[in-house]
């Protein structure tokens, strides 16, 4: 497990703008030497093909240890996130401010209740 997470000293996320914003100001931003940044800003005119390339890209990095994204994004990608089962990175499904959490969709809440046999 360790060999897996070796390397891997960023955290990604992919959200709306005040999102990535606060992610951002918190200090999260990275861009490497090949140009690619650790952000992804979604807003109504962004294309799914456009999120899930980028969900693809950091969910392959070997630099990233955690993906973070919105619900609501996430929700324009669910096959995608719910058939994401890597360990690293982790992938961890955010609210925004203008949609709230929603236990019943989260993937790793799902996987958690299967496993410990809750409905």
């Amino acid at each position: 497990m360790a060999q897996l997470q070796k390397g891997r000293n960023f955290i990604a996320v992919i959200g709306d703008e005040d999102s990535v914003t606060g992610l951002l100001l918190a200090g999260t931003g990275h861009i490497n030497a090949d140009q690619q940044k650790n952000y992804f800003v979604v807003d109504a005119r962004t294309e799914t093909s456009a999120i899930e390339k980028t969900f693809d890209e950091y969910t392959s990095r070997k630099d990233i240890a955690i993906v973070l994204i919105n619900q609501h994004v996430a929700d324009k990608i669910r096959y995608r996130v719910d058939n994401y089962t890597a360990a690293f990175p982790a992938l961890l499904e955010i609210p925004s401010k203008d949609h709230p959490y929603d236990p019943e969709k989260d993937s790793v809440l799902k996987r958690v209740q299967r496993l410990f046999g809750d409905s």
